[in-house]
């Protein structure tokens, strides 16, 4: 059985002058995950006062240049493309940035000037109407007048609020300037009202009568002007962009692994002249690449390579390995499953290629359809082609083609052709000719009348449930053999899932099937079988501590144990029990999907001339809502029958440093 990946802990006695070199080597590979550090070390003090990072602050000013501009965003491949920041590039990019801090502030300028050119225009226009001196107005015995701003949108409610007792004007079409007029007695109540509504007094001139229509032509110039001046800074803004995107996206991928390469050399452990990196390595990657470290740094560099075995924070269980599974592309789809629910422990059996299996099986008895199961596999074909992109969903392209040959294969055998039970007929006469008498359907999965139909129905949930039988059987061989290989005997023999459980269950199924197929009763060897192997689940515990040495036997008393132990023995045969049984809903989704396809192709036979759109909308709903809800339950199908049975502990999944977007 596959495992996963041998690891090694490398040690490297780095020179001050080397280390950029180095860590960009590392970080480049993508195979080095520092060693956690699990207590603060004597440098600290001198890791506090490590330089600034200007790498890190040019890379955030670049990062400001390029949203002013509206540029590109830098890619992965960028980065892959790029190297550390050289002097000459430092130079490169001040000076690029002082011509955007150039543009920047030229802007600022000429969005200030647009401004006050806008806001005398819009006031010289509210006054524009005002023809008569505000002194006249003002001195008349029976008025009291103000001018001010209002917000425009309570314009009509101020108005509606003073009613009879004022007058309210607008002086300019936006009506964001008002003359409020009202008679002596009502100026308080006007000056209520209008404080109200936040009114803002404005000083006018005693002797303003309005302003001369050859003013507003002039404001109205100096606006064309202002606006013109702006768009033609923004024109620059947008040919800067477009003439340096390629100079920006180099100088950001530069100094994004310069800022990176400078956070990591600072938390480093280093003295004046020497840095230490420790980190882990995949073995199969180890002698290449200090091979390549070693002549990258012209043999200045100390190397010291471990096994997990012999690292003291490993022994002593404060540290663990990092876990890496290696798999071709149709089996590496599949890791994110795993990692989702938790990492294997390191040195134990890699279930990814199960879960591959088991997950395209599961899939296509539950969702049998040639047609169908063609989408499937032309939308991997065209995610894998990136001709449709999707995110990142195109890394899971595999899956959709596994999943897609799963129910062409599962519709091939129910003669379904997104839910035409007839245009797959003539091949499945010919298969089933070939051994008697041919049939429509290979496996005839509706259901109609006739006892023939229901026996049909409970030989497919019969094979589902088998399916699940196996499927959980693999669980539990996985669990004992990485108890074993853990070095946990005690576990891999007496506990629930180890090979007292296992014996149990499957004794259990086979005296169930020689019950059910050959009529044979229960005797007294099969009564006595599996009381002793209930027994030694029952109390796993005492016994793994018998075994392994540990005392006392039963760690909280007899009394307890005991207790204990009748839990177990409930708790293990209905987990069995359901854990086995909650593979018929494979069964009957299969059956579900048969009907539906059938209810579809009965509605399309009604729809008459409009069937062909009640097909493709019908089956499109299919394919995708369908798909959804199929994909969940098989996805719990394995975390909870399958993960459950060995998922016991989990390791921590192989985090290498790599240069990243940030």
């Amino acid at each position: 059985m596959a495992r996963t990946t041998p690891m090694r802990l490398v040690e490297l006695m780095v020179l001050k002058q080397d280390i950029a070199s180095v860590l960009e080597f590392l970080g480049k590979k993508g195979n080095f995950q520092f060693q956690d550090k699990k207590s603060s070390s004597s440098s600290d003090k001198e890791k506090k006062e490590q330089p600034q990072n200007i790498d890190g602050d040019i890379f955030d000013n670049l990062q400001s240049a390029k949203n002013f501009l509206g540029a590109q965003d830098i890619t992965t491949e960028n980065l892959s493309a790029a190297s550390r920041p050289t002097e000459q590039d430092r130079e490169t990019a001040n000076k690029f940035l002082g011509d955007v801090t150039e543009l920047t502030q030229r802007e600022n300028r000429a969005v200030q000037e647009l401004n006050r050119v806008k806001d005398a225009f819009e006031e010289a226009k509210s006054f524009a109407n005002l023809k008569v001196a505000f002194s006249e107005l003002d001195h008349l015995s029976f008025l009291s007048l103000k001018i001010g701003k209002i917000d425009p949108k309570v314009f009509d409610e101020l108005k509606f609020a003073v009613g009879e007792r004022a007058v309210i004007i607008a002086l300019g079409e936006d009506k964001s300037r008002v003359l409020a007029a009202s008679s002596k007695k009502a100026r308080f109540s006007l000056d209520t009202e209008l404080k109200n509504y936040g009114f803002v007094p404005m000083e006018i001139p005693q002797d303003f009568k309005g302003i001369p229509d050859d003013v507003l032509e002039s404001l109205g110039k100096q606006l064309e002007e202002a606006e013109k001046a702006y768009k033609l800074i923004d024109e620059e803004k947008h040919n800067m962009a477009v003439t340096h995107q390629d100079l920006l996206t180099n100088l950001l991928a530069s100094f994004a692994i310069g800022k990176q390469i400078t956070e990591v050399q600072n938390k480093l452990e280093a003295t004046s002249l020497v840095y230490r990196i420790t980190g882990w390595i995949p073995e199969s990657y180890t002698h290449d690449m200090m091979k390549d470290l070693d002549k990258l740094t012209a043999g200045r560099t100390a190397i010291r390579i471990y096994q997990p075995r012999e690292v003291p924070a490993v022994i002593n269980g404060t540290e663990q390995v990092p876990v890496r599974l290696k798999h071709g592309k149709l089996v590496g789809a599949f890791e994110r499953m795993i990692f989702s629910y938790g990492s294997p422990v390191y040195g134990a059996i890699d279930p990814t290629p199960f879960v591959a299996l088991f997950f395209t099986l599961l899939f296509g008895i539950m969702f049998g359809d040639a047609g169908q199961g063609l989408v499937f596999l032309l939308m991997g074909i065209l995610m894998a082609a990136k001709i449709v992109k999707v995110g990142g969903w195109n890394k899971f392209a595999p899956i959709f083609m596994a999943i897609g040959c799963s129910s062409m294969i599962m519709g091939l055998l129910n003669g379904e052709f997104f839910g035409n039970e007839t245009l797959l007929e003539p091949f499945s006469r010919f298969v089933t000719g070939l051994f008697g008498e041919p049939r429509n359907q290979i496996l005839h999965l509706m259901p109609n009348e006739g006892m023939a139909s229901i026996v049909r129905m409970f030989i497919f949930f019969g094979v589902t449930v088998g399916v699940g039988f196996f499927i959980n059987s693999i669980g539990l061989i996985i669990n004992i053999a990485n108890n074993f290989i853990l070095g946990k005997p005690g576990k891999a023999v007496f506990g629930k899932n180890g090979i007292s459980g296992s014996i149990f269950f499957w004794y259990v199924i086979v005296m169930a099937i020689r019950i059910a197929a050959f009529g044979h009763s229960i005797n007294a060897f099969d009564g006595v079988f599996i009381v002793v192997t209930l027994l030694a689940t029952a109390f796993a515990e005492p016994l793994i501590r018998l075994t392994e040495g540990h005392r006392p036997v039963f760690e909280n008393g007899l009394f307890v144990g005991v207790i204990e132990g009748i839990v177990e023995v409930l708790e293990t045969v209905i987990s069995y029990m359901s854990n086995t049984i909650s593979f018929v809903r494979v069964g009957a989704f299969g059956l579900a999907h048969a009907v539906l396809g059938f209810i579809i192709m009965t509605m399309t036979e009604m729809a008459g001339p409009a069937g062909i759109v009640v097909m493709i909308v019908g089956n499109g709903i299919v394919v995708v809502l369908e798909g959804m809800i199929v994909a969940i339950q098989v996805i719990r199908l394995q975390y909870y029958e399958f993960f459950s049975k060995f998922f016991n502990e989990t390791g921590r999944e192989f985090a290498p440093f790599c240069f990243e977007i940030k």
